[in-house]
């Protein structure tokens, strides 16, 4: 790839004709700008598997229907906003971390804040990252996008006392080693709230039947319960939810390949009115201010 000094993401408001709506939708995982200084030793082909890729083109037609829009440009391969800033695994660097650290489950599975494997048995870097290489990811690109995302949640809680957020993904149509479902056959979607803690069970359910009322069919909270974003920015209780949404790649990609296969405009279309509906929803539950 020719590597990029683009933003670290990219932020989409309603249309000037549409009217504006108490959701945000993010996608943290589609970027493909390569940094100037990420050079990983995994093949091409291996990192592209890494990659949510065209989920914010899939989804793009939301400003049209209300709702913010926001997307990362780096790939989750160079640093996963996803992930807690703590979830660094020590191995990584090539000295001590001057800050703390957590490690959960997705850095011992090389998925955490820093990605040790492309794929089971592909290192995504031959050698460990010194400290400040790792500092200016997170300083650079992860900082900028969820402070980005934290502002775009706080002007749409401002405005209508209330806050939809959507947190948008792809997966596998089968997930391999590293995956906790590792080589099950996978549903059409996936939507995700913490087990219940992330969002009113109701949005859960509206959108769980909305993809299904569309021919898809969904589980929630299996094999995904929601990775840190929706567990940070959804606060119920203050009137702040949150939902990880994740689509099958063989909906609409060439997974061989990494290409949009012939069904993508479809899609497309199926999750524009999807979104429309749920921003209409969304407008009965609110009360905007002046």
């Amino acid at each position: 790839m020719i590597p990029s000094a683009a933003p670290s993401f990219i932020l989409k408001a309603p249309r000037a004709s549409a009217i504006a709506a108490p959701v945000l939708l993010d996608s943290p995982h589609s970027g493909f700008d390569w940094p100037a200084d990420f050079q990983p030793a995994a093949p091409h082909s291996a990192i592209l598997t890494a990659c949510d890729l065209f989920v914010d083109e899939l989804w793009s037609d939301a400003p049209a229907a209300g709702a913010t829009l926001l997307a990362a440009t780096f790939p989750r391969a160079y640093i996963d906003t996803n992930r807690a800033e703590t979830d660094l695994d020590p191995a990584l660097v090539d000295a001590p971390w001057p800050g703390p650290l957590a490690p959960t489950d997705y850095s011992r599975r090389g998925m955490g804040l820093i990605r040790r494997l492309a794929l089971p048995g592909i290192p995504m870097e031959n050698r460990p990252l010194s400290v400040a290489a790792v500092e200016q990811r997170i300083t650079q690109h992860y900082r900028p996008y969820r402070a980005a995302l934290a502002a775009a949640l706080d002007a749409i809680h401002t405005r209508h006392q209330v806050a939809y957020h959507l947190n948008l993904h792809s997966m596998k149509s089968r997930g391999n080693e590293m995956n906790v479902d590792g080589g099950a056959p996978r549903p059409d979607v996936v939507v995700s709230d913490r087990l219940g803690t992330t969002t009113d069970p109701a949005i859960t359910n509206w959108l769980a039947q909305r993809f299904r009322t569309a021919g898809l069919s969904v589980q929630i909270n299996d094999p995904y319960r929601g990775g840190d974003l929706v567990g940070t920015f959804g606060q119920p209780a203050r009137g702040r939810h949150s939902v990880q949404i994740e689509l099958n790649r063989a909906l609409y990609l060439d997974e061989a390949v990494g290409a949009r296969s012939l069904n993508f405009n479809a899609l497309r279309a199926t999750l524009a009115a999807i979104t429309q509906d749920f921003c209409g929803y969304t407008r009965s539950l609110s009360t905007p201010t002046a």
